[in-house]
């Protein structure tokens, strides 16, 4: 018979490194990296903070570890894919997955990762890259290139002082502040959102089929 903590209740899941990452990683989503802490991660596990030391070795492993988690979350191209659907596919994924998990994007550019969910994601990109043609060089500029799309777009939309759906009424708020006839462009692009035509938003995908357009026509001068 399994052990049980106490009279009646149910047996204390044990504590492992899987375990101690998953919690982790809900924190971060909840509260941020920079709210996750050792003695925090150990409250929410119901355990001393100095059990996690012998499951990871520091919040430095930890944050690696977490991030390794998200960036397993992102669809990887497979060799049989055609390269520029997987990297369409791929693209989009790391973006919505980088939106559900937004303390990640700025970990994702600023510390080195060396987690078997990014070796898998980065090898299988470049893999991809190479099979269709791509030299060593231009996959890794390639895969740079869409990269910083998506963390640039995904920190941009984290970031932005609005939402989408309030663009008509910051449009309609800013318009009277502009002096008139001195930003005739800017004007009718405010114009355009009050009417409803164009809802304004920054749209990720566009930008992503313009670099992949780009790499397509760099692959078939190759």
């Amino acid at each position: 018979m399994a052990p049980r903590s106490a009279a009646g209740a149910a047996p204390r899941e044990p504590l492992s490194t899987e375990r101690v990452l998953r919690t982790a990683l809900t924190l971060a989503d909840s509260g941020g990296a920079e709210a996750l802490t050792m003695r925090r991660l150990g409250q929410e596990l119901g355990v001393e903070a100095m059990s996690l030391y012998k499951h990871v070795a520091n919040k430095d492993a930890i944050l690696d570890g977490i991030v390794d988690l998200v960036v397993g979350e992102i669809s990887v191209p497979s060799p049989e894919d055609d390269w520029k659907a997987a990297m369409r596919r791929r693209g989009i994924s790391a973006h919505e997955v980088l939106l559900r998990h937004p303390w990640a994007c700025r970990l994702l550019m600023s510390r080195p990762h060396v987690g078997p969910a990014m070796l898998r994601y980065v090898d299988s990109t470049l893999g991809s890259l190479r099979e269709a043609g791509f030299s060593i060089e231009q996959a890794d500029r390639a895969w740079s290139a869409m990269d910083s799309h998506i963390y640039g777009f995904t920190l941009q939309r984290l970031n932005f002082p609005f939402a989408v759906e309030q663009f008509p009424e910051a449009a309609a708020t800013h318009l009277p502040q502009l002096p008139p006839g001195r930003y005739p462009h800017l004007t009718e692009m405010a114009v355009h959102v009050m009417e409803g035509t164009y809802d304004g938003a920054p749209d990720f995908v566009f930008g992503l089929d313009l670099i992949l357009d780009g790499l397509e026509r760099m692959a078939a001068r190759a």
